[in-house]
């Protein structure tokens, strides 16, 4: 039945006139009075037998219209649908248009209803948190996809069971069944045990619940980063300090301390204020390139002058305990920060001087290799084993701390590399052999480089 047939223009106007009783019986009389009038003149002129025929002739047919009008009606009620509403005049037909007006309603109803579903769950599948509906039993309703990968569900398979079952950790089901939702737990996942989740319940409406899960792994190590970080910065701090303060004091209980035995501490407490200088200095640095702070101005570099420079630095920082040689096998520069690269470099060829045997060699190389360019510092120092390689540019991470110590090492110089280096969209790579030596490398995308023909332009 198409719409235009319920449409208002088509509609009589007594309809829109008079109140629904009054339609109703005015059309009840309309078909009913000429057979009534008809049935009355047969009886009045001796015609009761055809009067009585036309009554029932009259009456019969009334009720097969209704029979045929409630078959029509029940049969599409087994299957309402809009495009096979049944159509008829009179009462009838206001029956119908005002079942095909409710089911148009309802139609668009759902549709919205549907739409507002549809927004719901493509914004609870957009959120980073895993979400899990529960009924008041606790059994699933539903779930997204960050749930499903967080806690191992499956909307296929789990739907309708309870989740206590599902997870069976000590910790969540006592969380879950005592009902105390204001504050979060964390768990280990059966499905994730690496993976660390906060995990906190919230009622809404009735009776349904919110199962949130948020996954804080990173946070987590973030926070051990931060502990150790302060447990380390602490150890290395103390030390000097103890050493200057147990200094201090023995100069002031010695009334009559030689010349020479006061020269002797002041040194020493000099090497550790020093130490400590370099130790703040490293953290300053680490904290600015971390937290991409500062003036990070960015330039052309000319790379082989500065490895001739950095040649020189090492030169010095051996004072001639080493071989020092350099490699300049590319004449292009680089586009990138000064300071940060004279940093990164510098770290580099100073720790191959700490970790150098007295009579070793170290060389400086720059050179080019296809797409990339790579500066790498090679020494034949006491190398590292495979195992240690992997946490080098962690801060404060040593492989030998006693040794680092004594070198004058903050256990920062490569976590200053790395992050110098990543400011550049560079890597450090490390090869190493224990006892033979290693070699540092510092590899810089082509988007960095900046070839010969261009700097001899400029």
């Amino acid at each position: 039945m198409s719409d235009s047939f319920f449409s208002t223009k088509q509609k009589p106007a007594y309809i829109k006139r008079y109140p629904p009783i009054m339609k109703f019986w005015g059309r009840i009389l309309s078909y009913a009075l000429p057979f009534i009038a008809i049935v009355w003149a047969c009886f009045k002129f001796d015609y009761e037998k055809e009067g009585l025929i036309i009554a029932c002739l009259f009456l019969g047919m009334a009720l097969l219209s209704q029979l045929r009008q409630l078959f029509k009606l029940t049969a599409w009620l087994l299957d309402p649908s809009l495009e096979t509403a049944p159509d008829a005049k009179g009462n009838w037909g206001d029956v119908f248009l005002m079942l095909y007006q409710q089911e148009k309603r309802r139609r668009k109803d759902q549709r919205k209803l549907a739409a507002t579903l549809t927004r719901f769950t493509r914004g609870a599948e957009a959120l980073p948190d895993g979400v899990v509906v529960l009924d008041e039993n606790h059994r699933i309703e539903w779930c997204n996809v960050v749930a499903e990968r967080h806690l191992g569900l499956s909307r296929k398979r789990d739907m309708g069971l309870t989740i206590n079952y599902l997870i069976r950790q000590p910790h969540f089901v006592e969380y879950i069944n005592n009902e105390r939702y204001k504050e979060s737990i964390t768990i280990h996942p059966d499905a994730a045990p690496n993976t660390l989740l906060s995990v906190q319940i919230f009622p809404f409406e009735a009776t349904l619940k919110l199962l949130v899960t948020r996954d804080i792994t990173q946070l987590e190590k973030i926070g051990v980063v931060h502990r150790d970080f302060v447990a380390n910065v602490s150890h290395e701090l103390r030390t000097p300090l103890t050493v200057v303060g147990g200094f201090l004091e023995t100069m002031l209980d010695m009334e009559n301390m030689e010349a020479a035995a006061s020269k002797r501490y002041m040194g020493m407490m000099l090497d550790q204020t020093k130490r400590m200088e370099r130790l703040i200095a490293d953290l300053l640095t680490l904290s600015r390139l971390e937290s991409q702070s500062g003036q990070h101005k960015e330039e052309p570099v000319n790379i082989p002058k500065l490895v001739e420079i950095m040649a020189h630095e090492t030169r010095s920082l051996s004072g001639g305990r080493h071989q020092i040689t350099i490699e300049v096998l590319s004449a292009d520069w680089l586009h990138g920060n000064m300071d940060e690269l004279h940093s990164a470099m510098g770290n580099l060829a100073s720790n191959a001087v700490r970790y150098t045997p007295e009579g070793g060699s170290i060389t400086l190389k720059w050179e080019r290799q296809g797409e990339i360019a790579v500066f790498s510092v090679k020494d034949t120092g006491i190398g590292i084993d495979q195992e240690h390689i992997d946490r080098l540019t962690e801060r404060f991470y040593r492989v030998d701390r006693s040794r680092s110590r004594e070198t004058g090492g903050t256990g920062l110089g490569l976590a200053i590399v790395k992050h110098a280096l990543l400011r550049h969209q560079a890597k450090l790579e490390v090869s190493s052999v224990s006892g033979e030596g290693s070699t540092f490398s510092a590899v810089f995308p082509s988007s960095r480089i900046i070839p010969r023909s261009m700097t001899e332009l400029s």
